[in-house]
């Protein structure tokens, strides 16, 4: 088993001072004589003595911790964000703390008052789906502590935010559908209130538009998971008047209605053209290969923490930022 960490109480116990002078001592305090702070310096190298991270944040009015809220770490862009987060703030000499939402606002409220009390020095978040009350993240800034969004943004709390560019990205997606051949695009959308299913909409509804494709409301479906597109696809293929088209707001989504669609024996491209969002490990596992917006994740993350971190070391503006990451479309075969 490994030995428990020796405290400085066990220090001043052993070598019979009070723990006091172990803390002056060790901070190098002229107000310890030579002798022991050499002492003490010696029986902690010996010991193997490592301070308290925890504690000496406790002490102090900053750490080098920054809390990370993340929705769902199984998804592609998520993982890809995280990955970004990290190595940035390894290099500029920071610690992460990371926690899921699980896509669920009480969870998220409930980790960000954990990161209120582990005194974390700034936070980088995305909003669960569900989120629409802000409170929790007021009272993060009402404590000096800055924040980034990332993705899914807040518009009501004046902050820096990261975002890729969903509308250019979705309105690219369907302009080429429909240079392809496409005339019935139906879009699969997220929930409403979120700032990246408002973008995408507006991508999509532009694109139709600019090439005077009506939409009514029938096209524009809630279905934001493959389940969902599983459950509901079906029945539209097997209208009279059927879809020839599907931009899904994710990746996950576009590969239910790909599976859809060979369940009754559709061709794709051929007869249904799908088109996803995100690029991730998904969109090249299903047969045909998804065509899809790549979002780099990645380099989403390494903006979002370098934002937070010029905020936190105060080389930042004092307005907030806004950094917007280029999309680009990768085809591949589920159009034509």
């Amino acid at each position: 088993m490994n030995k428990p960490q020796i405290t400085i109480k066990d220090i001043a116990r052993e070598l019979g001072v009070s723990p006091s002078t172990v803390s002056r001592a060790l901070k190098d305090n002229p107000d310890i004589s030579l002798e022991t702070r050499e002492m003490i310096h010696k029986y902690a190298r010996e010991h193997n003595y490592k301070p308290n991270a925890l504690a000496l944040n406790l002490r102090t009015s900053r750490s080098n911790t920054i809390g990370v809220i993340i929705p769902q770490l199984v998804h592609h862009f998520f993982s890809c964000v995280l990955s970004g987060i990290e190595e940035t703030a390894a290099k500029a000499g920071y610690n992460i703390l990371v926690a899921q939402s699980n896509e669920k606002y009480e969870q998220e409220v409930k980790i960000v008052y954990s990161f209120l009390g582990a005194r974390v020095c700034g936070v980088i978040t995305s909003l669960a789906k569900d989120t629409a009350q802000y409170d929790h993240y007021q009272e993060l800034l009402d404590n000096n502590i800055p924040i980034v969004f990332y993705d899914r943004i807040c518009t009501g709390i004046n902050t820096e935010r990261v975002v890729v560019d969903d509308y250019a990205g979705a309105f690219a997606a369907v302009e080429y559908m429909i240079q392809t051949g496409c005339k019935r695009i139906f879009f699969y959308s997220a929930d409403p209130h979120l700032e990246i299913t408002k973008n995408r909409r507006n991508g999509y509804l532009d694109a139709m538009k600019k090439y005077k494709i009506p939409v009514d409301n029938s096209m524009i479906k809630f279905c934001d998971s493959r389940e969902q597109a599983i459950a509901i696809t079906p029945d539209l293929l097997e209208q009279s008047n059927r879809p020839d088209g599907f931009f899904a707001i994710n990746d996950e989504t576009a590969s239910g209605i790909l599976y859809s669609c060979k369940l009754i024996g559709l061709r794709v491209p051929d007869e249904v053209s799908i088109c996803g969002f995100t690029d991730g490990a998904i969109a090249q596992s299903t047969d045909p290969k998804l065509t899809t917006v790549e979002q780099h994740g990645e380099e989403v993350g390494k903006s979002a923490i370098t934002l937070l971190i010029d905020k936190i070391e105060g080389n930042s503006e004092m307005k907030s930022s806004n950094k917007i990451v280029r999309t680009n479309l990768v085809v591949r075969g589920t159009t034509k």
